[in-house]
């Protein structure tokens, strides 16, 4: 007897693409609703018709302020370089 859980999931809306693969699929920032809970941010490859999924990760909305905050002190970083 198998005890896994079917995993169920809402694309609540796409924030952007961030990269599209030869094959069609697309690294996607989304706000997604896994087993009907409370949407997250989720950074993840996704087939064109969103049917099949490869690994991401899940950013509650402070984590992904705390990414954009790191994310742009690095490209300061980068700029001031130029």
């Amino acid at each position: 007897m198998s005890s896994h859980k079917e995993l169920k999931f809402e694309i609540i809306n796409c924030v952007g693409v961030i990269s599209e693969l030869p094959r069609g699929w697309k690294k996607e920032l989304n706000r997604v609703s896994w087993n009907g809970r409370e949407p997250k941010y989720d950074i993840r490859d996704w087939s064109p018709d969103h049917s099949k999924m490869g690994k991401g990760i899940t950013l509650t909305e402070e984590e992904i302020r705390s990414l954009l905050s790191i994310i742009d002190e690095e490209i300061r970083l980068l700029e001031s370089d130029i």
